[in-house]
């Protein structure tokens, strides 16, 4: 593992991911109408107030207004801190796994990207074409950096891997015809195997795996609590989403246990 960054650093980008999010949450109900993100700015959905910046500060400015818009007291969904602490983890995360080096700023445009596309996937049952695209831009040219800085060894499979990621989630839609799986889970498949394959067949292996088993056990656990019937359909991307931050983060060290389990490792 690559030695982690200073604790003051790893808070930075805690910090960094605090306010991503809070721009992310301007992606996750923008993107899907269509609007701008530069203009207007950001205002109460409820009276049309504009937000002050002393009402932006992520995470805080919800806790010190008890979760209501100062002029209007109408409700804000907790949704908003949440999205703002979750980047912000996130972000400290990659920092503590991957240090300072190129892969790490791939990996935050993964987090940053997934987060929006999870949300606006519960919200919408759909993974915008332009996040995705983003993402994949902003992988390939920090991944091109890293090649140039550590060597071409893991190109090929970082490429075997979106080939596989691809395949997988594409025959999936074909085989269903588009029922069990939508073409924006297809298209990101292969981004998320890049970036996957570019640390091994271990974390790619095991982010691909991970997404179909946590899709399993939420599934189940919605029939169970009567929250869904069989045949209900289930957005997948949450669960693609969260197979990749598996993988991305802990996929080593869980195909090495399990290659150990087996007698292989």
């Amino acid at each position: 593992m690559t030695p982690a960054l200073p604790a003051v650093a790893l808070v930075t980008l805690g910090v960094l991911g605090l306010l991503i999010g809070s721009f992310l949450n301007v992606v996750i109900h923008r993107v899907p109408a269509g609007l701008s993100l530069v203009s207007p700015g950001s205002a109460c959905p409820a009276c049309a107030h504009p937000v002050r910046p002393r009402d932006n500060v992520p995470v805080l400015s919800w806790l010190v207004l008890r979760g209501r818009c100062r002029d209007c007291a109408a409700p804000i969904a907790a949704r908003y801190p949440l999205v703002e602490l979750t980047s912000g983890l996130l972000f400290a995360g990659v920092g503590w796994r991957f240090g300072s080096t190129p892969y790490a700023a791939a990996a935050l445009v993964v987090a940053a990207a997934g987060v929006a596309l999870f949300v606006i996937d519960l919200d919408h049952r759909r993974l915008p074409f332009a996040i995705t695209g983003a993402m994949a831009v902003g992988t390939v040219i920090a991944l091109a950096i890293d090649t140039a800085r550590h060597g071409a060894e893991p190109v090929v499979p970082a490429l075997l891997a979106a080939g596989l990621w691809l395949a997988v989630y594409g025959g999936i839609w074909l085989l269903t015809a588009g029922r069990g799986m939508g073409l924006g889970d297809v298209a990101l498949a292969p981004v998320l195997g890049l970036a996957l394959g570019w640390l091994g067949w271990g974390p790619a292996v095991v982010g691909l795996g991970s997404g179909f088993v946590v899709g399993a056990v939420v599934g189940i656990a919605l029939l169970l609590s009567g929250r869904a019937r069989a045949g209900s359909q289930v957005p997948h991307g949450p669960f693609l989403l969260s197979g990749a931050a598996i993988g991305m983060l802990a996929g080593e060290p869980l195909a090495a246990a399990y290659l150990r389990l087996v007698g292989l490792g």
